[in-house]
């Protein structure tokens, strides 16, 4: 028994002596301090235009060019993305709630947020804002507003050419979503690729309306695209968000074509109405979103305007599984016309009265 005690104190006398040779670690031995916290996260929020995400167009892209971004940039990066009311009218309200937030860049989908980003963006001089194909004059590289805007005219002017290319009945439509100057754009580019290809093509030219509920009435893309269906047209082009799903149901129901916007649309309208999808104008609103994230992520963001036109690949049109086959033979004259555009030989009008002047120099027949 003497001999368990005399081991038990040795054993006692052994822990107490590591405990204090412990206590009296020198600093340099101790466990290092915890690393650093790491930064906090860049926090981009985007609100989307009116027809909000789902309506296969112009929102849907937006979204996509988030997604790439938080993809890529997911440790540095949390997003948000927000819907108005269906009339847009607490589309300012969400840019500031974001912004009272915290958020480092805020997006508007649309021009309709032109005056809104603009009074929002003065109240929070450290928030950066991008504003899709909205125009606010004198800003600068130290500004906190970038306008995205595109050479939507000169895409329009492709997909024009291919639809008089295409048509066997020498009569195409166009259908628009609200009547404004950046819509006509697309009208006015459609209508000179159009002619320039078929000087005697005749174009049937409606507009869904003229509020921002434009875009979002398949019921009325429908309806005026029967009626130029109707009237002869075999290949209509719609500029119109969510109305455009009423212009691809008319196309299935006539058994005619159809012209997207915006989106690969044939990648995301339903199966029955792929085949009746000729292209789509391919409004690269992804890529000015990412782009514009990713200068917020690498510290080089820039106020002022960024175009995205044909020469970068901003606008084009679409080639896929669903229509390449039936592209294939109009292809190199669509090449060509782009390579011309690109190099200043054909100057694209953008507006109606630019639109009337060029007709001026086409050929008649």
């Amino acid at each position: 028994m003497k001999r368990y005690r005399r081991l038990g104190t040795l054993v006692a006398l052994g822990l107490a002596a590591l405990l204090v040779l412990s206590g009296c670690r020198p600093a340099a031995e101790a466990p290092p301090p915890a690393g650093e916290a790491p930064a906090p996260k860049l926090r981009v929020g985007i609100v989307y235009d009116v027809g909000g995400r789902g309506d296969l167009s112009f929102n849907d892209m937006a979204y996509a060019g988030l997604e790439r971004a938080q993809r890529e940039f997911g440790d540095r990066i949390e997003t948000r993305d927000l819907e108005p009311a269906a009339g847009g009218e607490n589309r300012e309200e969400l840019l500031r709630l974001l912004a009272s937030e915290g958020y480092d860049l805020i997006f508007g989908i649309g021009f309709l947020f032109t005056d809104s980003i603009e009074r929002v963006a003065k109240e929070f001089p450290n928030v950066k804002f991008g504003l899709v194909d909205g125009f606010i004059a004198d800003l600068g590289p130290q500004s906190n507003v970038v306008c995205l805007l595109f050479n939507e005219h000169e895409g329009s002017f492709l997909v024009g050419a291919a639809a008089a290319l295409k048509s066997k009945t020498g009569k195409v439509g166009f259908v628009g979503g609200m009547r404004i100057p950046l819509i006509e754009k697309f009208e006015a580019g459609y209508i000179a690729g159009a002619k320039y290809v078929n000087p005697a093509i005749e174009v049937f030219s409606d507009y869904a309306g003229t509020t921002g509920e434009a875009f979002r009435d398949p019921v009325k893309g429908r309806e005026l695209a029967l009626s130029h269906y109707d009237r002869g047209a075999d290949i209509i082009y719609h500029a119109s968000g969510g109305t455009g799903i009423g212009v691809f149901e008319a196309a299935v129901e006539k058994n005619k074509l159809a012209i997207g916007v915006d989106a690969d649309q044939s990648l995301t309208v339903k199966p029955d109405q792929r085949a009746h999808i000729l292209t789509s104008m391919m409004k690269r609103v992804d890529v000015s979103v990412y782009e514009t994230i990713k200068a917020l992520v690498e510290q080089r963001f820039e106020g002022g305007y960024r175009n995205f036109g044909l020469a970068d690949d901003g606008v084009g049109y679409a080639e896929n599984q669903y229509n390449r086959d039936t592209i294939a033979d109009i292809k190199p004259e669509l090449e060509r016309l782009k390579q011309k555009i690109v190099a200043g030989e054909i100057k694209v009008p953008s507006s109606r009265k630019e639109l009337e002047a060029f007709l001026e120099t086409l050929p008649t027949r």
